[in-house]
C-alpha cells in the first residue's frame, strides 16, 4: 500500500529568476510549500498563504514562549541602560556644577588674592634678599 501524505507544509522561497505561477491564481511567486521528506512541493502567492481557510501555521508554545520571554528581557535591558545612562548624565552633570563652583571659587580667590600673590611675592623676593645679604656679610668677615 501507498504512504499515506501528511498535511504538514514547509514555507520555502526561491530566487527571482526561479520564480513560477502560483498553482491557484497562475500570479508569479517565489514562495513554495514543500513536505518536510521534500517529495511533494507547490508554488503559492503570499496572498493566498494569508487566507486563513486555506492553511494556517503550526504554532509552537515553546517557541513562542521563549520569544515573548526575551522580548521581556530586551525591554528591561533597554531601561536598565537607559537608567544607567540617567545616572551618567547626572554624576557628570554634577561634577560640571562642582568644577564650576571650584573655578568660581578660583576666580573669586585669584581677583581678592592678586594682592596676596603680589605680598608672596614681595615676602620672597624680601628673603631671597636677606639670604644674599647674609652670605655676603658671612664670606665678608674673617674667619680666625
Amino acid at each position: 500500500m501507498a504512504a499515506q501524505l501528511q498535511n504538514v507544509w514547509h514555507l520555502r522561497k526561491v530566487a527571482e529568476p526561479s520564480a513560477k505561477p502560483c498553482d491557484i491564481c497562475f500570479k508569479p511567486t517565489t514562495s513554495v510549500l514543500i513536505t518536510p521528506d521534500q517529495k511533494d512541493h507547490f508554488y503559492i502567492c503570499p496572498g493566498h498563504l494569508k487566507d486563513k481557510g486555506f492553511c494556517s501555521p503550526i504554532v509552537d508554545e515553546a517557541e513562542v514562549a521563549a520569544k515573548k520571554k526575551r522580548e521581556e528581557l530586551d525591554g528591561e535591558i533597554e531601561l536598565i541602560k537607559k537608567e544607567y545612562e540617567e545616572k551618567l548624565k547626572k554624576r557628570k552633570k554634577s561634577k560640571d556644577s562642582k568644577q564650576k563652583e571650584k573655578d568660581k571659587k578660583k576666580t573669586e580667590d585669584d581677583k581678592s588674592g592678586e594682592n596676596k600673590t603680589d605680598n608672596v611675592d614681595d615676602d620672597e623676593a624680601e628673603k631671597e634678599k636677606n639670604d644674599k645679604v647674609r652670605r655676603t656679610l658671612a664670606s665678608a668677615t674673617p674667619q680666625d
